[in-house]
């Protein structure tokens, strides 16, 4: 067996039940150097939360240490199986809507035009952002487990009314609450997924899980080509079909996510040391069990517990103690979203539009798209690890910047066929998948644990509802001119929001290769040893 877990309570404190308002604890001297990156840190927990009567409750405990210290076993592999889905299910549901965008406009019952199909897609982000803003508050109130679960059934009951609306004013609804559900994944499993997975492998591991949203995006695309098939199903059958796919998916997840558990980090910063410990002891047991050995766990922390946190005490925090950090997420969040989502959305209308492909044929052309997508996190990933965060990271933003306004000028002379610009876009974002991916592992890192989700949530709401929903509205307008030029300048916007986030890195960016959570961001809570 492994050490024993190392935690000393060392002052008088209550235990708030899982339903209590949240547990933030309290520091009563500066956060240590190591955690300001060009940041100021929080210098007393006046300026944060407010104190409880009594002495505050101190704790130290080993929790992070021993989870980072954990090799790679069978639970990890669960964790990313389990809490990976999610960007599955968001490239199912975004593929699906753009591959059957020529099929719900020759839809007897719905009969949409390209503003109409933009506007469904631009729902979805709006369900994205506010679902994210209002499931992340719940989820540091609440824990990961418990919103894990409940944003999966939003998903899977959202998606499966999509399959019967009847008519634009319904498919609009029901595609606001499935981005809610999506949105809401978004943020609980950031959150888990940052304090489950040891240091060294945290930056691979999770641009690899956002790239899986396109293995998603090859599911949505292979089954909109076989069941938008004119002589399989009828013109309005094929794309309700299409949205089942997703709630079926949803529905084996739902089981496999039990066997995952509370964050330990979580428990421990909300008065449930003992939980937290017992779970990680069964970890180590698992490991072990696996005939691994456990190396040395590093040095405890120390906490201090307080009760509430307001909004205030956020804003605080976001603002002056990591405002660096905040000007940086927001950069890289806005620029992604809008690159991706001005582009992905609109790709069926630009290859129906400019290169008339068939309705039912777009799916092909996704496939490629999307293997390129899949494969840059995939194969470069490793490298935000170990040649660092910075150059990564701020390399792949500009060489997508770059790369498309390359393609957007050969588009605009009429240089490109539907093969060969298909083919451009795989190789734009190979690149520009593992800097979107970086753009969650920045803004999941980075910020204290006790409002991680919060944080994710604001940064996500902030970049998808600015980048996100207005990329394919300006895009489907654009499209609607008929003008490759026009098109051409969308692009340009696109790309240079890029480059200019790519610098923002340069400036800005944090180092948090091999480095616990802890150590990048300090817990509001935590208090130097003495």
């Amino acid at each position: 067996m492994g050490p024993s877990p190392r935690r000393r309570p060392l002052g008088m404190g209550g235990h708030c039940p899982d339903l209590c308002p949240p547990i933030l604890l309290f520091h009563s001297a500066p956060f240590p150097s190591a955690y300001s990156e060009g940041d100021h840190p929080v210098s007393s927990a006046a300026s944060l939360t407010s104190a409880p009567p009594g002495p505050p409750a101190l704790t130290e405990t080993d929790i992070p240490a021993r989870l980072d210290r954990l090799p790679w076993g069978r639970f990890h592999s669960l964790v990313v199986a389990a809490l990976g889905i999610t960007w599955v299910l968001d490239g199912l549901e975004v593929t699906l809507a753009g591959a059957v965008a020529g099929a719900m406009k020759e839809s007897p019952s719905l009969a949409l035009n390209n503003a109409q199909v933009s506007a469904a897609s631009s729902a979805y982000l709006i369900g994205c952002v506010l679902g994210g803003l209002f499931f992340g508050w719940l989820t540091d109130r609440l824990g990961r487990k418990k919103l894990f679960s409940i944003t999966l059934l939003v998903y899977l009951t959202a998606t499966a009314a999509t399959a019967f609306s009847w008519d634009f004013t319904s498919l609009l609804l029901f595609r606001f609450i499935t981005g809610a559900g999506i949105g809401g994944e978004y943020v609980a499993i950031n959150s888990t997924i940052q304090e489950l997975i040891p240091a060294r492998a945290r930056g691979w591991v999770t641009l690899v899980i956002n790239g899986s949203y396109w293995l998603g995006a090859a599911l949505g695309a292979i089954g909109a080509v076989v069941l938008l098939d004119p002589g399989l199903l009828g013109p309005d059958m094929g794309w309700r079909a299409s949205f089942f796919t997703g709630a079926v998916l949803g529905l084996f997840i739902l089981l496999l996510r039990r066997a995952i558990p509370e964050s330990p980090r979580w428990l421990m910063t909300h008065g449930r040391v003992p939980e937290g410990e017992a779970i990680v002891a069964r970890i180590e047991a698992g490991i072990q069990a696996q005939g691994l050995t456990l190396p040395p766990a590093g040095p405890p922390v120390r906490l201090r517990e307080l009760r509430t946190v307001s909004t205030a005490a956020v804003a605080r925090s976001l603002l002056r103690d990591y405002g660096r950090r905040t000007v940086l997420g927001l950069s890289l969040m806005t620029a992604q979203a809008f690159f991706y989502n001005a582009i992905f959305f609109t790709e069926a209308l630009v290859l129906t539009s400019f290169f008339d492909v068939p309705s039912s044929s777009v799916g092909w052309y996704i496939l490629p798209f999307a293997a390129g997508n899949f494969l840059g996190p995939l194969i470069i990933g490793r490298f935000f690890d170990t040649i660092g965060r910075v150059p990564m990271i701020a390399g792949t933003y500009a060489l997508s910047g770059v790369l498309l306004i390359g393609t957007g000028i050969l588009f605009q002379q009429g240089l490109l066929t539907a093969t060969t610009i298909t083919l451009a876009w795989s190789v734009i974002f190979f690149f520009a998948s593992a800097a979107a991916s970086s753009a969650y592992l920045t803004v999941s890192e980075c910020f204290p644990l006790e409002i991680r989700a919060v944080a994710i949530s604001l940064f996500f709401a902030f970049g998808t509802g600015l980048g996100g929903v207005c990329g394919p509205l300006v895009f489907g307008a654009l499209i609607d001119t008929g003008s490759r030029t026009n098109v051409l300048w969308g692009y340009v916007l696109g790309a240079g929001l890029m480059i200019a986030a790519a610098i923002a890195e340069l400036v800005l960016g944090v180092k948090a290769e091999g480095r616990s959570l802890e150590d990048v961001a300090a817990p509001l809570s935590s208090t130097p040893h003495s």
